[in-house]
């Protein structure tokens, strides 16, 4: 299939500028988990929604190649910046979750954090990232997640009617490892864990870090 036609722009200009703030004060305890995240990584790489590029830094130098993803212009430009400082080679593109512009099976990994949240739709999303990533590549997540927990789960669909119009277009209550498997993904690594893990944690407390993986033709899935 051709390389997929630019998509429709997204505009989150007080979240973004928000957002850009908080997420650089919060990188002293996000940090090793973005290095978790990306190490062991090689070839090429499909980011989602970069972001402002906060992820660039950790990217090992066994990566040839960084598309990254973003379709919001305010943060799109923070990450340009930031490729230009980044070890390896990184191309900062537009474009949305939904539509990459990207041929099949053109990468080794695709890497979404803190994006599957937010995206409109996210069957669709991880949809496009199992087109793209090549069969037997990884998919590595960061991501928030639907509570194990009953009545931390209660309050995030409670809370999920509202809680996307001060979040960017965060959902709360997606059970996104559920949606993983899903798209086609077996997941082989997985680490739950609750960042900020305060005596109450916010509906957006539950995270989970792993590998999935797109299997190859005759393996199960």
């Amino acid at each position: 299939m051709t390389t997929q036609p630019p998509a429709r722009s997204v505009h989150h200009p007080v979240f973004a500028r928000a957002y850009a703030r908080i997420s650089r004060g919060m990188e002293r305890e996000v940090g090793d988990r973005r290095r978790e995240l990306l190490a062991g990584l090689s070839g090429r790489v499909i980011e989602v929604g970069a972001g402002n590029g906060l992820n660039f830094r950790h990217y090992p130098s066994t990566v040839a190649e960084v598309v990254a993803v973003e379709p919001e212009p305010y943060l799109r430009a923070l990450a340009v910046v930031a490729a230009e400082r980044a070890a390896v080679p990184i191309r900062v593109v537009d474009g949305t979750a939904d539509l990459l512009p990207a041929a099949d099976g053109g990468f080794d990994a695709g890497v979404a954090s803190l994006v599957l949240c937010s995206v409109p739709d996210q069957a669709r999303a991880l949809a496009e990232l199992h087109r793209v990533i090549r069969a037997g590549g990884e998919l590595r997540f960061f991501e928030h997640v639907r509570a194990d927990t009953p009545m931390l789960a209660r309050v995030q669909r409670i809370v999920d009617p509202v809680w996307p119009l001060f979040g960017g277009g965060c959902h709360a209550s997606r059970d996104t490892l559920a949606a993983i498997a899903a798209a086609g993904f077996e997941i082989e690594r997985l680490r739950r864990f609750r960042f900020p893990d305060g005596r109450l944690p916010s509906p957006t407390a539950p995270h989970a870090l792993g590998v999935a993986r797109r299997p190859t033709a005759g393996s199960s899935g």
